[in-house]
């Protein structure tokens, strides 16, 4: 049981060190929406969605202002689109229909995001799912709260290369699409490999067809309760910083089981996962980058980098586990760029490339996140990039991501202002050699020796 004791004892961590619940998500099961009538489909998703989320945001904020924790959004994740529209669409403008409907939902419910405008392909694609991901620019272009994410690879699969080559088309044409806003809409598309059934964070959140009908998750963060926590023990061995890591780690999850416990019984819906990641801010002081500089890094970048980063991520993971039931989404570190005031020091003082950056996503949660390029970057190069992560979570059995964003007229040292919580970021060169070639033979990659476990 959670005590009021335990809720005082994180006033410290809330007032002076940047904790908050940064998302309370509710997954919604759209797949008895299915029907062969587009209007229909999508009055069934509007109303399903808008009865089952209706008082999700206004319990936030009751738990927020009874426990005096900041609950930063308010999400909802729901069943890959690819997999309800199926019957009804027939064009990618179809699909848009049914994006514009999640958005007046959203609208209406007051949420920040809506997850799961997705599509799972990492064996293959059927015609519904080509269809959504060739919507994905228009639809990202004419919505303001729509997600979309699209899996092509797992380490039981391998890697759909054609969904990959798509991909880094699909990533410079919504590029392309919302130009007057510096390419914004790549910050709402995530291609994922291993990508889990119950992520809280977006853009890459989806409900899972293997849950319940509608579910509570919460994803916690605070890096600067971790940061403050290792200020403290300045300078001591390993094993002190990882055991001070592991206890804080731990508190902050428990923060994370007391308001979805809260929000579960309140709204009536399962509770489903903590995802206890490390998810930073642009605020000063809410920064993983910090907590690698304090553990002994001048910037994030220095060799020993991923082996720091790498230790954090595991006493991250040991220490929450031990707070909650259950734990699942990604749980770890995130390394965004843009959102991280760190990682923006460390690329302006040349200490932090892409090529680093991707050897750091072999030990974190996600992968390559919010990161500028030049706009005239091209596609096959975009899906070369996308291919490398997918190769480091296939082989390594975790999820990795790519969130990258191509922003059209920029160059290398031009800065991207993004606003809120997604920053702004420096552009960051890209290899020019091409891979135009690897790209376009198609088909897939196979799935590694170590998959096969039947």
């Amino acid at each position: 049981m959670i005590n009021i004791s335990e809720v005082t004892e994180t006033n410290k961590m809330i007032d002076k060190e940047n904790l908050d619940v940064r998302t309370i998500t509710m997954g919604i099961s759209l797949l008895d929406c299915a029907d062969s009538n587009l209007d229909v489909l999508c009055q069934k998703i509007y109303d399903k969605m808008t009865r089952l989320a209706r008082n999700l945001v206004r319990t936030g904020e009751e738990i927020s202002k009874e426990y005096g924790i900041p609950i930063v959004n308010k999400r909802i994740s729901i069943t890959p689109i690819a997999l309800v529209g199926g019957t009804a669409c027939k064009t990618p403008d179809d699909y848009v229909k049914i994006a514009q409907t999640l958005d007046r939902a959203a609208a209406e419910l007051g949420v920040n995001f809506i997850g799961g405008y997705s599509a799972i392909v990492s064996k293959g694609m059927t015609r519904s799912d080509e269809l959504l991901i060739r919507s994905i620019p228009k639809a990202l272009a004419c919505t303001e709260r729509i997600c979309s994410s699209v899996n092509v690879g797992s380490t039981k699969t391998g890697i759909n290369m054609d969904a990959v080559k798509l991909m880094g088309e699909i990533v410079k044409e919504t590029a392309e699409m919302t130009k007057e806003k510096d390419s914004l809409g790549c910050a709402k598309l995530v291609v994922l490999c291993n990508a889990p059934d119950d992520n809280p964070f977006m853009a890459g959140a989806f409900h899972g067809v293997s849950e319940a009908d509608a579910i509570i998750n919460v994803g916690v963060s605070g890096p600067g309760v971790v940061k403050y926590a290792l200020e403290q023990i300045h300078g001591a061995n390993f094993e002190v910083l990882c055991e001070t890591i592991k206890r804080t780690a731990f508190k902050i999850t428990r923060v994370g089981q007391l308001v979805a416990q809260e929000a579960s019984r309140r709204l009536g819906v399962p509770f489903g996962i903590i995802d206890l990641s490390l998810a930073p801010t642009p605020a000063i002081g809410d920064s993983v980058a910090e907590i690698l500089q304090e553990i002994g890094l001048e910037h994030p970048g220095a060799p020993g980098t991923t082996a720091a980063l790498a230790l954090l991520n595991d006493q991250v993971k040991k220490g929450g586990v031990m707070a909650s039931s259950y734990v699942g989404g990604l749980s770890g570190a995130f390394i965004p760029v843009s959102e991280d005031q760190g990682m923006i020091d460390a690329v302006e003082a040349g200490a932090l490339t892409l090529e680093k950056l991707e050897a750091m996503t072999c030990v974190c949660s996600v992968g390559l996140d919010m990161i500028a390029i030049p706009g005239d970057t091209s596609a096959a190069t975009i899906s070369g990039i996308i291919a490398d992560e997918s190769a480091i979570g296939m082989i390594n059995q975790k999820t990795t991501a790519v969130r990258i964003i191509p922003v059209i007229g920029k160059n290398v040292g031009d800065t991207v202002e993004f606003g809120g919580l997604l920053g702004y970021a420096p552009v960051m060169p890209v290899n020019r050699f091409n891979c135009e070639a690897f790209v376009n033979r198609g088909g897939r990659i196979p799935a590694p020796i170590h998959s096969f476990k039947n």
